[in-house]
């Protein structure tokens, strides 16, 4: 039995039905949770309910567990308003910042024993309800951040929840986790920003010259950018400690580099940003939070049709090699693009021969 079965929980209010908690909503009903949406916006609510997530909430009904998925300025005074009306008997919350919101709710004089702030480390640069999938935290870092104030049976039930989602529990102090994502995600995101925004005033050749590279490296700069405003004030001094080590580093390439044409040893710094770079690469944890893996990559060329992606999976499973990650990358001005395939080492050569004696193009 789970936690959340051992709380009695199987009705949730989803206050907030973007992304997040649509797709909150989408996994708790396919595990029979019976989910109630709520929302500011009546159009959003209508197609988290169109698309199965659950059905509206009037606020007439109590519920066993509450989970507030607005931005994290407004945590605070929604988990007031929901308690005011004792809405639930457990309350939780998915902004990806906790320090800021947990200190506002105690001033506010939030109900902090029935109360777990939480974040699930998942989504997409895509955001609203439609972008929602049952499936996006399999597998995936979800850390709550208990108070001593917290109830046991409060903890159990946020503990729970991350269980049917299919989420990984981390539990972790509040302060401690803004600092953790301040590097591992709020960080990046300023930083896609930054190199996304040279994009904006790039030369047409320059554009036609991009390939998967630039696209890897600014892909989460496409997020709602209210959205991650209210994220950086929220978590504001440990991002910027982190931006300025950020900008100490490239500060010393840049000089490194414009020094190169009269000093040879410039590039020592340079070097030493791209190494420190590739080792911070190799502890990024790999699949299923296991240590990180090297992986051979099969390139193979695919034409740009429909189900010519599903032909070469399908292809690919004929050979017993089990397909650890794809990407695509498409080739400008063509109906052809190129997938990389990557596998265990061992099996780069199975799957190679494989694809080829079924006809596929794989260079090399």
């Amino acid at each position: 039995m789970t936690p959340i079965e051992d709380a009695g929980i199987g009705s949730v209010v989803v206050v907030g039905t973007g992304l997040i908690g649509t797709s909150i909503a989408l996994a708790l009903r396919q595990r029979d949770v019976r989910v109630f949406l709520a929302d500011r916006d009546a159009g959003a609510v209508r197609l988290a309910r169109e698309l199965g997530a659950g059905e509206d909430w009037t606020g007439e009904r109590r519920v066993d567990l509450a989970v507030v998925a607005v931005p994290p300025q407004f945590v605070a005074q929604q988990l007031l308003d929901l308690q005011k009306r004792d809405s639930a008997r457990f309350y939780t919350d998915v902004a990806s910042v906790k320090a800021v919101p947990l200190a506002q709710a105690a001033q506010l004089g939030c109900d902090l024993s029935s109360y777990v702030a939480g974040h699930p480390l998942a989504g997409r640069e895509r955001s609203g309800p439609a972008a929602a999938r049952a499936d996006l935290f399999l597998g995936r870092p979800w850390a709550y951040c208990p108070t001593d104030e917290a109830s046991p049976r409060a903890v159990a039930a946020v503990e729970g929840l991350i269980s049917l989602c299919g989420g990984n529990a981390v539990r972790v102090d509040a302060a401690e986790h803004d600092r953790a994502v301040a590097v591992v995600s709020h960080a990046p995101h300023v930083t896609a920003a930054a190199v996304a925004a040279r994009l904006a005033e790039a030369s047409e050749t320059a554009l036609g010259l991009s390939g998967q590279g630039v696209r890897d490296v600014t892909r989460i700069a496409a997020g709602d950018p209210s959205l991650w405003t209210g994220i950086l004030e929220g978590n504001a001094l440990p991002v910027a400690e982190v931006l300025e080590a950020l900008v100490a580093d490239l500060s010393a390439a840049a000089r490194s580099l414009r020094a190169l044409a009269g000093d040879g040893a410039a590039m020592e710094q340079v070097t030493d940003l791209l190494s420190r770079g590739v080792r911070g690469t190799g502890r990024i944890p790999g699949k299923h939070g296991g240590p990180a893996r090297t992986y051979a990559v099969v390139q193979v060329l695919i034409g740009d049709r429909p189900g010519e992606l599903a032909r070469l999976v399908q292809a690919a499973g004929e050979t017993g090699v089990n397909i650890e990650d794809i990407r695509l990358e498409h080739a400008t001005g063509l109906e052809l693009g190129a997938a990389e395939l990557y596998v265990q080492p061992e099996a780069a050569e199975t799957l190679t021969e494989g694809l080829r004696e079924r006809g596929w193009q794989v260079p090399g």
